[in-house]
């Protein structure tokens, strides 16, 4: 968030502190290229996938990943009630991740270990799946403003070289190839891949944390040493903090 409003703030306070920051809003060039690039981009995914998308953009803004180490933390804590009681004594437990609490109540309802690992993959693969239609919209979002800011320029152009004959047509003709130009770069470059690109990113981080995850619930079901399932579970930490972990134990 800070990201996007920072973007706009700058490009904005560079248009005012050069002029009349309305010299900048034209009317045919917005409805050129912001109508035209959801339209399009609409053609690409079907109307439930492109509404779906936006509330999987706030992601971006809004989401916020556990920490692998504070999920290892808890791990090694469920771990060893569970060699020390059973199982079953991880039914009372509090539990902060969702995933987590999904994979330890099938491990506490006395699931095969086989189906357990192939019901919590399948939920990673299916997440990943939706994750993946949001991302592609805005990256097909991306690749259409500027093409659609293209298309603007040459409307103005044509319009323009039409009315040659005429110099009081001139200027708005070239406003609006100019600036739908502008407004195709800026929803590209300012919005719309960044955001894909964040998307993407926060997939990643989620995809890591629940693999994390599958190796608890696999290392809780096979009676580890809560020591050694640190030990394991600390590989998904970069080297450095790997380290600090390491001394703190």
């Amino acid at each position: 968030m800070v990201g996007l409003l920072g973007g706009f703030g700058i490009i904005i306070g560079a248009i005012a502190t050069g002029g009349d920051i309305m010299l900048f809003i034209n009317v045919p060039g917005l409805l050129i290229v912001v109508g035209g690039t959801f339209m399009v981009t609409l053609m690409q995914v079907s109307l439930k996938d492109f509404l779906g998308s936006f509330g999987i953009g706030m992601k971006a803004f809004f989401y916020k990943t556990d920490d692998p180490a504070a999920l290892i933390e808890e791990a090694v804590v469920l771990a060893d009630v569970a060699r020390k009681n059973g199982l079953l004594a991880l039914e009372g437990q509090e539990i902060s991740n969702d995933f987590l609490k999904q994979g330890v109540g099938l491990c506490v309802d006395g699931h095969d270990p086989a189906l357990v690992s192939r019901l919590l993959s399948k939920d990673i693969d299916l997440t990943i799946q939706r994750h993946e239609v949001g991302q592609t919209m805005f990256k097909n979002m991306a690749t259409m403003a500027p093409a659609m800011g293209m298309i603007g320029t040459l409307i103005g152009l044509v319009q323009m070289l039409a009315n040659m004959s005429d110099p009081a047509s001139i200027g708005p003709a070239m406003a609006v190839a100019l600036l739908t130009t502008l407004y195709g770069a800026v929803i590209a470059n300012a919005f719309a891949q960044p955001l894909a690109d964040k998307l993407a990113r926060a997939s990643a981080l989620e995809k890591t944390n629940k693999s994390l995850i599958m190796e608890t619930i696999s290392g809780i079901q096979e009676g580890m040493n809560p020591r050694v399932l640190e030990q394991l579970l600390s590989t998904y930490l970069p080297s450095n903090k790997r380290a600090k972990e390491e001394e703190v134990a």
